[in-house]
């Protein structure tokens, strides 16, 4: 999945085998980008968190990421 398919900015693809591996590396790709100040992400980060005020609507939108991610084709 990419950065843009979880919520990002950028197309930075991410490879896992589990949703919480692909999520966990998403998180540190976004923590590198707020240290690099680049706003694209900052912008996208600000959305993200403004949607976690919310916590039915974050639970909907990680379960939709989540078959996302199952529904992809296994690359191993």
């Amino acid at each position: 999945m990419t950065c843009k398919q979880l919520g990002g900015a950028c197309d930075q693809e991410f490879t896992a085998k589990t949703f919480e591996e692909i999520a966990e590396l998403s998180r540190q790709h976004g923590t590198e980008m707020f240290k690099q100040g680049d706003v694209d992400h900052l912008q996208a980060m600000q959305e993200m968190s403004e949607m976690m005020n919310d916590p039915e609507a974050m639970q909907q939108w990680m379960e939709k990421k989540r078959q996302e991610f199952e529904a992809l084709p296994d690359e191993s």
